[in-house]
């Protein structure tokens, strides 16, 4: 990797060579099959330089799917702002290189009409994160979360104009279940909108996609997947596997992990990661692996606070092929870790 200084960056001319590339769907979009999610540390309270170094690392090592939404921070907003900022100092030039995408479905601002999925919202949201981005376009925008209050055909008619006025080159679903997901999918096919992938939680212990519909609807239909949270918020990996570190995400913030989650899951982490050792890889190689492994998934978005991080889940692309013991040994935890 070239050395960067304050001032340039210069991506690594081998970036290419190692990242599996899969179709979203029968799109012709590829994705690399580990995705940057920027849903945390990349908000105004962490560090720019870290941020920086991170999209850096991420590039340089062919990953080249940036994925945001409107209110990721905190503060809402703040990370499509950082985006932009490191986007348009240090990678104007490789624009075309990069899949940037965004989604619209949270409370962005007050009164009646900042939240969900009317025709109003969304195309206002998606204006607004094109302002914080830099850009006149991205290549995938996402409705994030049905919802129920508004008719499905007037959420997929501001996805259709979200492409037909050029603002984002296709269209995603975020958080549908199956039949949802298929029903909208009908309307997009008649409008001619270029819908090509859901995203939903999905990881060992979490099989929601796989029982309410959407992991089958979306591979017999064409659509891609990408799946967020695959280390479960950081219990597939080795931070819980004695105690809860006080620098943990459980320590510092549990909004989305508690030590009540920890506990309930502490037996299945420590089975699991026994089985990981048996492979040699680390647990959260195998959780990423074991995610991969499956051909309904396009890609999979990692999070990372450090350059070290993100390298450890690109590492997860060299393991060995799960055995069928392996795999019947990872379900019947998951069973009993519910």
């Amino acid at each position: 990797m070239s050395p960067i200084t304050p001032d340039t960056y210069t991506p690594s001319p081998d970036r290419y060579s190692t990242m599996p590339y899969r179709r979203s769907g029968r799109s012709g979009l590829k994705l690399p099959t580990i995705s940057l999610g920027f849903w945390h540390n990349f908000g105004d309270f962490s560090s720019y330089d870290t941020m920086k170094q991170l999209c850096f690392t991420a590039f340089d090592h062919g990953i080249t799917h940036f994925d945001l939404a409107n209110n990721y921070g905190p503060e809402p907003g703040s990370a499509e702002r950082n985006a932009g900022k490191i986007l348009h100092d240090y990678f104007g030039a490789h624009r075309d290189e990069l899949v940037i995408s965004t989604k619209a479905g949270f409370d962005m601002w007050p009164g009646p009409y900042g939240d969900h999925g009317s025709r109003k919202y969304l195309l206002a949201s998606l204006d607004q994160s094109l302002t914080r981005l830099g850009l006149d376009y991205v290549d995938i925008f996402y409705h994030h979360c049905p919802d129920p209050d508004t008719p499905l055909e007037e959420t997929m008619g501001a996805l259709a104009q979200a492409v037909t006025s050029g603002k984002a080159l296709y269209v995603g679903l975020s958080n549908y279940d199956g039949q949802r997901l298929e029903a909208a999918a009908a309307i997009l096919d008649e409008l001619h909108v270029p819908f090509i992938i859901a995203q939903n939680r999905y990881n060992i212990l979490d099989r929601t996609v796989e029982h309410n519909g959407l992991l089958e609807a979306a591979s017999r239909l064409g659509k891609g997947l990408i799946t967020y949270s695959p280390l479960d918020q950081g219990l597939l990996t080795d931070r819980y596997l004695e105690r809860i570190p006080a620098d943990s995400r459980v320590a510092r913030d549990g909004r989305f992990l508690t030590e009540a989650d920890v506990a309930r899951a502490h037996d299945a982490i420590v089975a699991l990661n026994t089985i990981a050792a048996a492979r040699g890889q680390s647990l959260a190689d195998m959780a990423l692996a074991w995610l991969l492994r499956k051909s309904e998934v396009t890609s999979v978005l990692v999070g990372a606070s450090r350059p070290e991080q993100l390298l450890d889940s690109i590492g997860a692309l060299q393991g060995p092929d799960f055995t069928d013991d392996e795999l019947s040994a990872i379900d019947q935890i998951a069973r009993d870790g519910r």
